[in-house]
């Protein structure tokens, strides 16, 4: 009888360890580039469900202050992935950096001068002499030197104002300091400035004037991938299918944004929007050169493109190779 008390004791013990080994789970902080909005849909979503959960992950999602601060925390440590633009990424790694793209969400740039209709102005020539805001630390402030270029103007024909991110909009609606604009994404902006009462903005999207670049990429610390490769690949999966998820079920990953902020996001107003933004972000999720569909790939041609132009316009080292910039180790 001793002995079968032992055995028993001995293999619920067992059964413990083995419990709480598969139960195990690593610390993980994702940095945002902003704070949450509707293209940060599919982590949400994959928050909620417990997709990141299932894949070993307790996942930490922690709002930033623009792409090239995103990038830089995980640079220095303090995140373990970022999403943010790529363009930001390249400009922080050509730098020193040590960070790479480990997968693509926003597969196309959706960067654009936002313009209050009520300016008068319709040609983007119209812009010369005009105030135009934006947010230090934001992605689109990357290529707008080269949008000007390519439509005959130069910066000093614009007066660039930074305001806060949480301001942006509001002091767009206002006209602050004369200001007629503001930089922004298609992907979000337009929707935040008629939840807050104003009107369609008239749009100069940056891809009319020569700027194709990859859109938002998740990155990570170059030591990650060397020591622990594993935990990579496990975020990296569950990224893509809360994504995939996010494809199927838009509304369910409303919801987990809803959930997960509360507030007015919860509300029926703040879903609208929130929906609006992510259907963007959904219908750029593979470029035209992504000819297998494969959600989350670095597509060369992509990739390549972007930098000859960051090359030409950005003073981007002409010597570097486009594909230190990124690797698809780890999505299938």
């Amino acid at each position: 009888m001793k002995n079968f008390t032992k055995l028993t004791l001995s293999l619920i013990v067992v059964g413990l360890f083995i419990t709480s080994a598969v139960r195990a789970e690593d610390d993980v902080r994702l940095r945002l580039n902003w704070m949450y909005y509707g293209s940060h849909a599919g982590f949400a979503l994959g928050y909620v469900d417990g997709t990141y959960e299932n894949a070993g992950i307790d996942l930490d999602i922690r709002s930033g202050n623009g792409s090239s601060s995103a990038h830089r925390l995980v640079a220095n440590g303090d995140s373990d992935f970022a999403y943010g633009s790529c363009g930001a990424l390249v400009s922080l790694a050509s730098k020193g950096a040590p960070i790479i793209s480990i997968g693509v969400i926003d597969a196309m740039g959706t960067e654009a001068i936002l313009v209050r209709p009520d300016t008068g102005i319709k040609e983007i020539g119209d812009l010369k002499g005009k105030n135009i805001l934006t947010t230090a630390n934001a992605g689109v402030n990357i290529f707008f030197p080269i949008v000007l270029a390519n439509a005959g103007l130069q910066e000093s024909d614009i007066t660039l104002t930074n305001v806060p991110d949480g301001a942006l909009v509001s002091s767009y609606l206002q006209g602050s300091g004369d200001a007629v604009a503001i930089l922004g994404g298609l992907d979000d902006k337009p929707a935040e400035i008629k939840a807050n009462g104003g009107d369609d903005p008239v749009a100069f999207p940056y891809s009319d004037f020569g700027v194709n670049q990859v859109g938002y990429c998740i990155t990570t610390h170059k030591d990650t991938i060397a020591n622990n490769p594993d935990l990579v690949k496990r975020f990296m999966d569950a990224t893509v299918a809360s994504y995939a998820n996010a494809e199927k079920n838009p509304d369910s990953a409303v919801d987990a944004i809803a959930d997960i902020v509360g507030g007015s996001m919860a509300e029926d107003a703040g879903k609208v929007q929130t929906r609006s933004v992510l259907d963007v972000t959904l219908g750029i999720l593979y470029s035209g050169g992504n000819t297998e569909r494969k959600l989350g790939l670095n597509v060369e041609s992509d990739w390549a493109d972007m930098i000859a132009l960051m090359k030409e316009y950005n003073d981007l080292d002409p010597a570097i190779d486009p594909t230190t910039f990124y690797t698809n180790e780890f999505i299938d």
